[in-house]
């Protein structure tokens, strides 16, 4: 039996919808943040970069047994900063809840 079900691709973030809260960004007049659930990856599985004007995320880890039996995972995500960022100011960190932070502060207004 065929199952087809049109998605609507602006409902859908990584790596479930975007209303779920895994994702939350935020882009006020003194800073840009992305938040991302990291709770599968650990720090070391973690890659951020900064790429021109873009933030590259990439988590990733090798097969893993489970208790239903074997995962692996790779998941990669992409952000524009906004033209007002400080590139040079891109900083990210793990929380203990394991959100993993990006933040960015924006350049000073003339």
């Amino acid at each position: 039996m065929d199952v087809n079900i049109p998605i609507d691709e602006s409902l859908w973030d990584w790596p479930l919808q975007a209303n779920d809260g895994v994702v939350k960004v935020h882009n006020d007049p003194d800073k840009f943040e992305v938040d991302l659930d990291a709770q599968y990856f650990t720090p070391q599985e973690i890659q951020v970069k900064v790429i021109g004007h873009m933030i590259d995320i990439h988590f990733e880890h090798n097969e893993k047994d489970d208790k239903l039996g074997k995962v692996s995972r790779n998941i990669t995500r992409s952000y524009k900063l906004p033209d007002d960022v400080d590139v040079s100011s891109v900083k990210s960190s793990l929380t203990p809840q394991r959100t993993l932070v990006i933040t960015a502060a924006k350049k000073p207004t003339k």
